[in-house]
């Protein structure tokens, strides 16, 4: 079975028009040449993007991502969100093109899936088409332990009540994608609503139903005692992992 692209046709609202073509123009004025493509995902492109609640995800790809000077990204981010203010956030990510062609169930997915292309070639359009089977799922979550890992460390560390709301808001919607990649074989298709996510979840999913809706209510409304939300977490994540282990172990065994 194959994926099929997330978003079939950009419709960004008249608002976010002005934005989107701004943050592009500055991109390139400021990295020129060294910019192959830019990618966006989420609510903007779809159309459904709503004011004061929603971000932009841009996703930049270059030849040499190590020349592309982050500081100068965030100083572009910093200026539009000011000038913009129904943006919540503005999300840089920055790939290679190397990535994207060889790493096809890792970046290749994510720009040939998920994103679509604002400026320049288009390199979904190199990558193969994406099959849905243990390989490419837990290709998908080579970075999952460590990212895990990375949110609750940030988490336990701070004592900043924005943060911590942050923090538990990433680390819930972290782990339901990661959730929901496990069904992926019975659904056939990569949802981005989270609560469509979670109803699939509810349905094919093995895991506790109790410990999903939790996490969903803890991503709503993150204002919950940090040892209790990591606890819930952490039985989540063992749930996970060993089911990716026992998918790892019966893809082995059929090699």
């Amino acid at each position: 079975m194959r994926l099929e692209k997330v978003i079939n046709r950009i419709e960004i609202q008249d608002e976010y028009k002005e934005f989107v073509e701004k943050y592009i123009d500055e991109i390139l004025a400021e990295f020129g040449g060294q910019v192959h493509s830019l990618y966006m995902c989420g609510s903007v492109p779809k159309g459904t993007a709503t004011p004061f609640k929603s971000d932009a995800d841009f996703t930049l790809v270059c030849a040499k991502p190590e020349e592309i000077d982050y500081d100068k990204v965030s100083l572009i981010k910093d200026r539009l969100l000011a000038q913009y203010p129904f943006l919540t956030k503005i999300d840089t990510i920055v790939c290679s093109i190397d990535d994207v062609l060889h790493k096809p169930n890792e970046w290749g997915f994510w720009i040939k899936i998920i994103c679509v292309c604002v400026h320049g070639p288009d390199l979904g359009e190199q990558v193969p088409p994406i099959v849905i089977a243990p390989a490419f799922i837990l290709d998908l979550n080579t970075d999952t332990e460590a990212e895990v890992k990375r949110l609750h460390r940030l988490l336990a560390e701070t004592d900043d009540p924005a943060l911590k709301t942050r923090y538990i808001k990433g680390y819930a919607k972290r782990l339901i994608r990661a959730l929901y990649s496990l069904v992926l074989e019975h659904t056939g298709v990569w949802e981005d609503d989270i609560v469509e996510m979670k109803n699939a979840i509810a349905t094919y999913c093995e895991i506790d139903s109790a410990w999903v809706e939790e996490l969903y209510a803890c991503y709503l409304n993150p204002d919950v005692p940090v040892a209790e939300f990591l606890g819930l977490a952490d039985q989540v994540y063992r749930y996970f992992e060993q089911a990716l282990q026992t998918m790892a172990a019966s893809r082995t065994a059929s090699d």
